[in-house]
């Protein structure tokens, strides 16, 4: 098993390319939540733009969608305030399941939207999709979100406020921990795990 690799946020295409699926990583640097309202927003817009090329995004999307490319977008759960008894801007912070964000996500690729953090399985036109614009998928422990949230630390609502727990929102990491659970050649962990199950009679 290799040893568990320090990143440091944004990563660069060379970066994520290097990855491979299976790896232990501690993250850390700056990050952005993003849930099924906020994405399906997004995607919606930039849906319409590919069916209209002479069409543009609007204003606040465009400057959204600018400020997200190329960062890691994590498919937080909903995240309450800490109940005040440390400095922590979380009493805890989890990731939601992220196949739900395949749709909307393989529309933002071509966009900028290629590294995400969430947890379980993605789907295959995920995979396909990473394969093509060198995509990246985390995994982080969905059970450990008291624990994660200690290795958050700063937050800050950056975009659509309205939104409350899914607006989106700006997270400093630092050594957070994850897996690379589907790496840029569409390799994904889980399915290994499936396919050794299987030969071991499972």
């Amino acid at each position: 098993m290799k040893p568990v690799r320090s990143l440091s946020l944004p990563l660069s295409a060379c970066d994520r390319v290097e990855l491979s699926a299976g790896e232990q990583i501690l993250l850390s640097g700056p990050c952005f939540t993003v849930r099924d309202a906020s994405l399906n927003r997004l995607a919606d817009a930039y849906a319409n733009i590919a069916q209209e090329a002479s069409m543009q995004a609007p204003e606040e999307v465009a400057n959204i969608m600018d400020m997200l490319k190329d960062q890691l977008i994590f498919f937080a759960g909903p995240t309450p305030p800490h109940p005040g008894v440390s400095e922590l801007p979380f009493g805890s912070i989890g990731p939601t399941t992220a196949s739900r964000m395949d749709v909307s996500q393989i529309k933002l690729m071509p966009y900028g939207l290629t590294l995400s953090m969430g947890k379980g399985r993605r789907s295959d036109a995920y995979k396909q999709a990473a394969r093509k614009h060198a995509a990246v998928y985390f995994a982080a422990v969905g059970g450990a979100a008291a624990v994660l949230a200690q290795h958050v630390i700063t937050s800050e609502v950056v975009a659509w406020p309205e939104l409350g727990t899914e607006a989106v929102m700006k997270l400093a990491l630092d050594k957070f921990p994850a897996f690379v659970a589907t790496d840029s050649a569409g390799a994904d962990i889980y399915e290994r795990r499936l396919m050794k199950e299987k030969s071991n009679g499972r």
